[in-house]
């Protein structure tokens, strides 16, 4: 049974009244930023904020994580709702009264807004706990900017945490650009890309500048993989099933007359299905090795697996946009005509159990959208009233999701 008019109608509300304590939540995050798994200061903030919901709260073994668990007032299935806590290693230049108090760490990706919206959700949802059949498992992860936190957090037991495993999952993402503030988006599917990292080093032997018949020159054969792998983009995989394969560093050589006896290639290789994820290694390797050897030397690849696709459920995805749509207005969902290239891991929580990774737009009133600084800058700033938004979102995610689990029952039932 879909949520009421009068539910949604109340969620939406009571998220704007909570505003001004969730934006203030949001502002002491800003000002003090922790970056990785270890986040002792933000985990402190996470547990004064939801101390007095009355909620199952354990924090992690391995890193600063929360987990709590919001009972029902009848039985029923358990959801989990996710928000990551850590920062990224950037001097703030945002030009905001809030900004980060530590040198060179700032929250430019939005993380602080997550915190701070998933206990408003919490709020939202502890306020209507007599009603739900069922339970909410709340996610407050560290390490999401490449430390593999929810992977961890799966380790520890967050999909279990209710007792149950959770029958679907429900995460966002604010954007600082791109969106006008509160616009949602999402898409069946792929919504990002996997995210890889290559280190090929190139095997030579050294010698004077003037001489390179003397020498094993590494240094035109990186120059070559390095083109080759764009070709190998293009010749080798589906142009509907893109890869993006970029070389962001190369390392070779002291001087201007010395061939070096090695040159070393960092590249980022992104994706965005699973067959293509799974077949990339042999195929970067393959070609690596092989160009050293027509040219009698030798490559060796470091190949690092990073997050997997990020991938929603066509059904979760119908029941956000239709939330989005009954509380805000047809215009506040949009669908995303492509996936993005960015890499999330929300997505190892998405390959246990159904669910939706969600965009909300949070570009600051007032700025253009195609030219507002993206996150992860320096200059990135956040519409503050989409936090209005996203706890209402999550927490009618949450109640919907909860409400036909026990439609499921009593049909089971009779």
């Amino acid at each position: 049974m879909p949520l009421s008019p009068d539910v949604l109608t109340g969620l939406r509300s009571d998220a704007v009244a909570q505003l001004p304590e969730i934006v203030a939540l949001r502002r002491a995050l800003h000002r003090t930023p922790e970056i990785g798994l270890d986040l002792p200061a933000t985990q402190r903030l996470v547990l004064d904020a939801i101390g007095a919901l009355d909620l199952e709260v354990h924090t992690g073994r391995g890193l600063s994580s929360v987990v709590a668990v919001l009972r029902g007032g009848r039985p029923g299935p358990a959801v989990l709702l996710r928000g990551d806590m850590d920062a990224l290693p950037v001097t703030e230049d945002s030009g905001e009264p809030f900004a980060s108090e530590r040198d060179g760490v700032m929250h430019t990706c939005g993380h602080d807004l997550h915190v701070a919206g998933l206990v408003g959700a919490a709020r939202l949802l502890a306020a209507r706990r007599e009603e739900m059949a069922g339970d909410v498992v709340l996610m407050f992860q560290p390490g999401e900017e490449g430390d593999h936190g929810a992977r961890l957090m799966i380790e520890e037991g967050v999909l279990d945490a209710a007792g149950s495993r959770v029958v679907a999952a429900y995460g966002l993402h604010v954007v600082s650009s791109l969106v006008p503030a509160g616009l949602v988006m999402s898409r069946a599917g792929t919504m990002l890309a996997a995210a890889d990292s290559a280190v090929v080093t190139v095997h030579g032997r050294g010698g004077h500048g003037s001489m390179p018949h003397l020498a094993a020159d590494p240094v035109p054969v990186a120059a070559e993989i390095v083109l080759a792998l764009q070709a190998m983009v293009t010749r080798q995989f589906d142009v509907f099933d893109p890869v993006v394969v970029t070389v962001g560093r190369i390392v070779a050589g002291t001087t201007n007359n010395v061939i070096p006896s090695i040159a070393v290639l960092e590249a980022t290789v992104r994706t965005f299905s699973e067959a293509t994820h799974a077949v990339l290694p042999e195929r970067l390797t393959r070609l690596a090795e092989g160009i050293a050897a027509a040219h009698g030397l030798t490559a060796t690849v470091e190949y690092e697996r990073g997050y997997p696709v990020t991938s929603n459920t066509a059904a979760e995805v119908d029941r956000a946009a239709g939330l989005v749509r009954d509380m805000f207005g047809e215009q506040a969902y949009t669908t995303a005509q492509q996936p993005l290239s960015g890499a999330e891991d929300f997505s190892y929580v998405l390959q246990q159990v159904p669910g939706v990774y969600l965009g909300l737009g949070a570009t600051p009133v007032g700025e253009d959208p195609a030219s507002a600084a993206y996150n992860h800058s320096a200059q990135a700033r956040f519409a503050e009233e989409s936090l209005a938004v996203g706890p209402a979102v999550l927490a009618a995610l949450a109640l919907d999701r909860l409400a036909e689990g026990a439609s499921e029952r009593m049909a089971e039932g009779a």
